[in-house]
């Protein structure tokens, strides 16, 4: 992990994950223009009302994403960073404490977002700013992904947004939530999964079912989507903390509560299992890129999302 993940003002246990996913990580030649891109379609579709938030997620999705899919073409890398603004924007703009203050309105523009991803070309009544921005996103899908890969990718966006109106619901009572919920869910609140099956988009690979269903395939997706949660969580921990007071829903607070232990013990519990999941991950990694075809490309795919996540903690967003 980098030194400036030490350095954080908390000055609390973080993992370090240097001997599974070193660095400095492939990045394309693209990554000013995917930022400048999304500026311009956050532009277009006003879906960040700061011009400070506006730049810094701009910025954090431009390079992440140049550093998600290091050898994609560009205007697959502006289809994929628009599409986790999107995605990024609405758990800023609707979910958490937003959602938790006025549910009806998160399950008024979540049921405008299902309406869209079923299929329906125009949602009931004048579409918000989220509804028109998706609307556009789809259409680029449609025309980019093959039908499987579409039904994939519209499936995975209704489970971000079921995870969203999940965190939102508990976020005011987390003492409900168990470890079991907590690990089911995360995947999709951090939206793990769906940049995984944005990868066999932007690169032009489609495996088989029969391959998605080997163990190796399932435990790699099932270690990156956990790291990539947990890892935010740590990152993300001192920053909420110091916003709007004690952060509850994330790993190191239901560790504390399942282990009795204070907030520093939980962060090496915490720091455990995520170089524990990036050690599988890299194993897995590197048996299925060995092989050839579409699981060696999916596996380098994968390698390269755990790097993304790994590289995005450190950015200024997650700074007290």
């Amino acid at each position: 992990m980098n030194d400036a993940i030490r350095t954080d003002s908390r000055a609390l246990p973080m993992p370090d994950l240097r001997d599974s996913f070193p660095g400095p990580f492939p990045t394309s030649a693209y990554a000013d223009d995917i930022e400048r891109h999304a500026i311009e379609w956050l532009g277009t579709f006003p879906l960040v009302g700061s011009p400070r938030k506006l730049g810094a997620l701009a910025n954090i999705t431009g390079q992440g994403m140049a550093r998600t899919f290091p050898t994609a073409e560009r205007t697959d890398l502006f289809l994929c960073a628009d599409l986790f603004l999107w995605l990024t924007a609405f758990d800023d703009t609707h979910g958490e404490a937003a959602g938790a203050r006025d549910p009806a309105r998160l399950v008024r523009t979540i049921s405008e977002c299902v309406h869209l991803l079923a299929g329906h070309d125009e949602p009931p009544g004048n579409p918000s700013p989220f509804g028109a921005a998706l609307g556009d996103l789809l259409a680029r899908f449609g025309q980019r992904a093959t039908p499987t890969q579409y039904l994939r990718l519209t499936a995975h966006l209704r489970d971000n947004l079921l995870g969203i109106l999940w965190e939102a619901h508990h976020i005011g009572g987390p003492d409900q939530v168990t470890m079991s919920d907590y690990r089911a869910m995360r995947p999709h609140t951090v939206f793990a999964r769906t940049l995984m099956a944005t990868a066999e988009i932007a690169l032009g690979y489609e495996l088989t079912e029969q391959d998605r269903s080997l163990e190796p395939v399932r435990e790699l997706q099932t270690a990156v989507a956990d790291l990539a949660g947990w890892i935010n969580d740590l990152a993300s921990y001192a920053k909420e903390t110091a916003d709007e007071g004690p952060a509850s829903l994330n790993l190191p607070s239901l560790l504390m509560r399942q282990h009795g232990c204070d907030i520093e013990e939980a962060f090496r519990l915490a720091s455990r299992m995520c170089e524990q999941r990036a050690a599988v991950a890299a194993a897995r990694i590197a048996e299925l890129a060995a092989r050839e075809g579409p699981l060696s490309i999916h596996a380098q795919a994968l390698g390269s999302i755990a790097s993304s996540y790994v590289w995005h903690i450190d950015h200024s967003r997650y700074q007290t």
